[in-house]
């Protein structure tokens, strides 16, 4: 059993403290998934870096699926995911943690196209499929453990998943405008797989620029490069806080099945 999984993004690709650990490459009926798995304060976790490597998969090369399938595969009772984001709202701040608490993802697809489901085989046989309905898309009791090992985290946010690589035009981020206040190119997916595999899930984020538009003068490339470079220790001390006090968190969502 692993008590928590984390799946992190962009300048994230290992976690140095992970204490006896192991490299996994678990077999799902989606792909393969690399996984290592260890110890953080006494309590059994694993890590993914979503992105591979050296940042080797961009987002439309991930391999959702898998991923999510192999940490349900390894009895993963929890998962937070990090990501860095563009920064929708002009009154927020720059490198600052979001504990983000509600989703914008009305395509709800993969970078292939396809519906953002677990549930892909027409068996008739098969009765787990059913309709992930939820009240909200993140783990309420998890994310309270992450507000309270966060530093003056931005709480009321909500997080946009936007479909890459390239980044969005001025108008498509005034369209996002409305409705989030951070986006990136890679968590939605991972929001509703982990949901459909009952699996409670808490996002982080980081804002390291100002999306296309949001302010008259773009952020500096130095400025992005150095908070990115940040945003794994801030990731890092966040997660360790948490597993020193960690309480595994309920799934709230439900799947409605038609047996």
């Amino acid at each position: 059993m692993i008590e928590l999984a984390v799946i992190s993004g962009s300048g994230f690709y290992d976690f140095p403290d992970l204490k006896e650990g192991d490299n996994k490459v678990i077999q799902t009926k989606f792909g393969k998934a690399a996984i290592r798995t260890g110890i953080i304060g006494g309590r059994k976790m694993a890590f993914l870096a979503r992105h591979g490597k050296r940042h080797s998969l961009l987002p439309n090369m991930i391999n959702y699926r898998a991923n999510l399938m192999a940490l349900k595969e390894l009895d993963t009772q929890a998962i937070i995911a990090t990501t860095v984001c563009g920064v929708l709202d002009p009154g927020l701040p720059l490198a600052r943690p979001a504990v983000f608490d509600d989703l914008y993802f009305p395509d709800n697809r993969l970078p292939s196209g396809e519906a953002c489901s677990i549930y892909i085989y027409n068996d008739a046989e098969e009765r787990s499929k059913g309709h992930y309905i939820f009240s909200n898309p993140f783990s309420e009791e998890l994310r309270q453990q992450v507000i309270a090992a966060a530093d003056d985290p931005i709480t009321d946010a909500v997080y946009a998943h936007a479909c890459g690589p390239r980044f969005n035009s001025k108008p498509e981020i005034r369209m996002l405008q409305s409705f989030a206040s951070f986006v990136s190119q890679t968590a939605g997916p991972e929001i509703v797989l982990a949901g459909e595999l009952e699996i409670p899930f808490a996002l982080i984020g980081f804002g390291v620029d100002y999306a296309n538009g949001v302010k008259e003068e773009p952020t500096p490339v130095e400025v992005l490069s150095e908070n990115l470079r940040n945003s794994k220790g801030v990731f890092i001390e966040i997660i360790k806080k948490v597993m020193k006090s960690y309480k595994v968190p309920r799934f709230t969502g439900f799947i409605y099945r038609f047996n």
